[in-house]
């Protein structure tokens, strides 16, 4: 009677249709999704405790189990932040503090032990925004060709990323995101097997922080053996896109962040704070302002910057996809004087490279300078470094939606995801043409071959060559479709490289 009683009320909990989709036992106790023709989805699934309360700046606790069969149809709340206007990832939930939680995305036939390549994607948003939730997240393209994908929400702003003297006898604070994702891949590792996915098979990629957080994952102790390949898209690998403090120089700027709120200075008392406070204005938009550090090195995730571990060949060894897009920078900026300035005695040179006729606008200009130094240099520098030990792939994606490309000269920041992840038509509507589709069809096949095999290669697309430092060819992704070229912007990436080598950034 307890087990009809039970069913009973997990058929209330669930949306119409959701009762002929399978039940996944997991670690923590079983969970049902929804099953949409060949896909199904799990939805909501915990990887760790609600880091809220007594679990605030600690790392993950683990989930309690439960009994009965948990609904898993529809997205948990992505992490507390302050939505940023224009985002063109929308979150698809209302943001809140308790968020660890993962979704996972299988083919409808497939069964426990059936060994299907895996692929765990890590969100973008500067640290301080995005979450699992977006439509052009969905990972049903993934699942329908075959791959499990599992997104992952993880702790943002002064939640995901903080340090206070107050926090000393607990280590100080450090990167709980990066715990997070650590958490996660260790879920899967426990977990993805029972969905018919392989643990010994696994994709980990993300974008932008995503990105970034992919060079944490390739160069962090604590993150060994937890994966098997990694892509990164748009997320640097030089200290200069998000440059990163030590512990102690973190640990003072969270104190310039309670006393801007006049906040007492004893652990209890800052856990006991409001969500809302902790957020306060902190987002995209304001995220260099004081009071927030970002990303550290806090001795328990990283204890160098990414490219030192590269150079010592304390990096991961494994297979690794790594590029930008076109135009992956941000159009902030009026006066191309002023921009050129900061090259000081090499403004002329600056400008015979960027802008030698005079035509380039200012705001395409700050996208093109901000794109080499903080994206497409750093990427290639990584390709060199890795290329000699491991496999290395290096692309630029410059395919432009055709509803776009009035309004932009070459392909944004995060523009590639709606094609990685075969979503355009979530991104562009009814708008999509089928030179869109057919982008995104090419380009999702390079990631799911990736996933599959350990190379783009296939037989169904162009080819794409390892990186050679010998002769550093890229991947070209664009409108006329994907080929290796020798990188046109070499020359500006080597100035830009020799700028870094003047100022020992590593």
């Amino acid at each position: 009677m307890l087990r009809t009683l039970t069913t009973a009320l997990f058929a209330l909990a669930l949306p119409l249709g959701a009762l002929a989709a399978p039940i996944v036992a997991t670690d923590n106790g079983r969970v049902a999704g929804v099953t949409l023709g060949a896909v199904s989805a799990f939805k909501g699934l915990p990887y760790a405790a609600a880091p809220t309360g007594a679990n605030r700046w600690r790392a993950p606790q683990p989930v309690a189990p439960w009994h009965g069969v948990r609904a898993a149809s529809a997205y948990a709340s992505d992490c507390a932040q302050l939505p940023f206007p224009g985002d063109a990832a929308p979150l698809g939930t209302a943001p809140a503090e308790d968020c660890l939680y993962l979704n996972v995305w299988k083919p409808a036939a497939a069964k426990p032990g059936a060994k299907l390549p895996v692929m765990v994607w890590v969100h973008g948003g500067g640290f301080v925004n995005g979450g699992a939730s977006p439509a052009v997240y969905d990972g049903s393209a993934f699942a329908r060709d075959g791959v499990i994908m599992v997104g992952l929400n993880y702790r943002l702003g002064r939640f995901g990323f903080f340090a206070h003297p107050a926090l000393a006898g607990e280590g100080g604070g450090g990167n709980f995101g990066f715990m997070d994702q650590v958490a996660a891949l260790k879920w899967v590792q426990r977990n993805i097997a029972a969905f018919g996915g392989d643990p010994h098979n696994v994709t980990v990629f993300g974008e932008s922080a995503g990105g970034m957080s992919m060079h944490v994952m390739l160069t962090s102790p604590i993150a060994k053996g937890l994966f098997d390949k990694v892509i990164i898209e748009s997320g640097g690998g030089r200290d200069t896109l998000v440059p990163m403090a030590t512990l102690a120089d973190a640990q003072k700027v969270g104190e310039v962040f309670t006393r801007s709120i006049d906040a007492p200075s004893d652990a209890a008392a800052l856990r006991a704070l409001p969500a809302a406070t902790i957020v306060g204005d902190l987002n995209m938009a304001t995220m260099a302002a004081p009071g927030y550090a970002g990303p550290m090195l806090d001795g328990k995730t990283l204890w160098e910057p990414p490219m030192a571990a590269y150079v010592a060949g304390r990096g991961a060894p494994v297979p690794v996809i790594i590029g930008t897009n076109s135009a992956d920078g941000f159009p902030f900026g009026t006066d191309k004087a002023a921009m050129f300035a900061q090259f000081g005695a090499a403004t002329d040179q600056a400008k015979a490279l960027y802008d030698a006729d005079g035509s380039r606008t200012a705001p395409d200009l700050a996208v093109q300078i901000f794109m080499d130094s903080a994206f497409a240099e750093p990427a290639r520098a990584v390709a060199r470094q890795l290329s000699p030990r491991q496999p290395v792939w290096l692309y630029r994606f410059g395919y432009v939606a055709t509803a776009m490309r009035s309004e932009w000269p070459g392909a944004p920041h995060a523009s590639e995801i709606p094609y990685v992840m075969d979503t355009a038509a979530a991104r562009y509507g009814a708008a999509l043409t089928d030179d869109d589709r057919r982008a995104a069809t090419l380009t999702h096949r390079y990631w799911v071959q990736f996933a599959r095999t350990g190379t783009p290669q296939s037989r169904a697309t162009p080819a794409w060559p390892k990186f050679d430092p010998a002769a550093e060819r890229i991947q070209s992704i664009d409108a006329s479709g994907a080929q290796a070229i020798v990188d046109p912007l070499t020359a500006r990436l080597d100035f830009v490289e020799q700028r870094l080598a003047l100022t020992k950034t590593p």
